[in-house]
This record gives structure tokens, C-alpha cells and sequence, in this order.
């Protein structure tokens, strides 16, 4: 068995368990900064989610161990050692969930475009909610904080995705700031990712319809092609009776 083979087989294995582990993180993570738990109950949860943390160090760690290429797969997976190491970015592991939209691939059948946009747009609901809990996790408390509602982080959040940006609501620390440009980076994907599926339709039904138009034109010269025959059999039959 090669070395990428284990770290395909890796992958498969653990996709699906991770993502279960992500939604229950995703549960705990929301009880935590929504409810403010107190006493037992928070000191439960944090431990859950450091758990849970862990599981996905490990996971990083096997995939690092497993690759072909550690020195290439380290370098293009910066994003994924900044969100183990720091724990401000471990929100952003539930981005895993996105792989639950995997059962809606019969919704919009072979089409990659479409398949594109579903995993898009997924994945940014999912940023959009989790940025949410963060910001709101980092700014709330803060002297000075615009961001003090769960409803004004998840606006702040979607003006900052689609990079609106009013300016009437801003993190004020680093750790928020870091958050606001990671969502600002998912806003401008977002935008290229839409942009080139539109323009890929667009192209997809100017090529349809100039491929309708030359069969129609090829099909209106060959009814020509047929009438010039008929006319030409018609023109012999009578010169013959006339010569007869």
C-alpha cells in the first residue's frame, strides 16, 4: 500500500466522523457563547470542546504524517495548522459541515457548476453563522464594543461577507479582527465563485443556442438541397416529353 493511498483512505475514513464530531461541536460552541453557561455546565463544555479540539489535532497530524509530500502538504495547509494552533480560529473547523451537503448532489445531478455553487453557498452560511458566534464570543464585554448581540453579529457577518460593509458595526480587537478578515477572504471567494458559475451559464447558453441555430441551418439547406433535386427531376421529365 503507497503512502497515498493511506492518506486517501485516511481521508475517506475520517470525513464523515469529523463532521458528526463538527456538529456536535457546532451545538456546544452555540450553548456556550449564546447561553453563558455557568458553573458545571461551563466547565463541562469546555472541556467537550477541548476534546474536540484535540480529535482534530490528531486528524491534522495523520494527514501531515501520511502525505507524500510533508513539505509541500504543510505549505498548503497553512490555514489548517493556524486553526489547531490558535485557538481563536477553532470556530472555523465547523466548516467541515459542509461535507453534509454531499447528500444533495442528486438535487442538482452531474452538473459541476451546480455542484460548485451548492458546496459555495453552503459553506458560507455555515462561515456566516460560525463567524457570528465568534465575533460575538470576542467582542461582548469589551468597553467600546459595537458587537454585543448575537443579531448584530450574524448582520455584521453577512454585511462583511458580501462585502457591504456599512461600518456601523466593527470588531475592536485583534482576535475580532482576525475573524473579520477571514470572512472578508470568504466574501471575495464567494463573489469569484458566483461570478464564474453565472458566467459559465452564460456561455453554456450562448454555445446551446448558436448550436440550435446551426442545426436549424443546416437542416433548412438540406430542405433546399431537396427542393432543387425536385425541381431538377421535374425539369428533365418535362424537356423529355417535349423532345418525345
Amino acid at each position: 500500500m503507497t503512502e497515498q493511498t493511506k492518506d486517501q483512505l485516511w481521508e475517506q475514513r475520517t470525513e464523515w466522523p469529523l463532521a458528526m464530531v463538527a456538529v456536535v461541536f457546532l451545538v456546544m460552541y452555540s450553548v456556550e457563547v449564546l447561553d453563558q453557561p455557568q458553573g458545571f455546565e461551563a466547565s463541562f463544555l469546555n472541556v467537550a470542546t477541548w476534546a474536540i479540539w484535540s480529535l482534530f489535532v490528531v486528524d491534522y497530524i495523520v494527514r501531515l504524517v501520511l502525505a507524500p509530500n510533508r513539505y509541500r502538504w504543510f505549505f498548503r495547509h497553512i490555514f489548517d495548522l493556524a486553526v489547531v494552533a490558535l485557538p481563536m480560529l477553532r470556530p472555523l473547523r465547523l466548516l467541515r459541515l459542509v461535507v453534509l451537503v454531499g447528500a444533495l448532489q442528486k438535487a442538482v445531478g452531474s452538473a459541476v457548476r451546480g455542484k460548485i455553487l451548492l458546496y459555495t453557498l453552503s459553506g458560507v452560511s455555515v462561515l456566516i453563522y460560525v463567524t457570528s458566534l465568534a465575533i460575538l464570543d470576542q467582542e461582548r464585554g469589551h468597553p467600546g464594543a459595537t458587537i454585543t448581540s448575537f443579531g448584530k453579529a450574524l448582520w455584521w457577518a453577512i454585511t462583511t461577507v458580501t462585502t457591504v460593509g456599512y461600518g456601523d458595526l466593527y470588531p475592536i480587537t485583534v482576535t475580532g479582527r482576525v475573524i473579520a478578515v477571514s470572512l472578508m477572504i470568504g466574501g471575495i471567494s464567494l463573489i469569484g465563485v458566483v461570478t464564474a458559475s453565472v458566467a459559465s451559464w452564460i456561455v453554456q447558453r450562448v454555445a446551446e443556442t448558436d448550436s440550435a441555430n446551426r442545426a436549424a441551418t443546416a437542416a433548412q439547406i438540406e430542405d433546399l438541397r431537396s427542393e432543387v433535386r425536385m425541381l431538377a427531376r421535374q425539369l428533365r421529365y418535362e424537356d423529355s416529353n417535349r423532345v418525345n
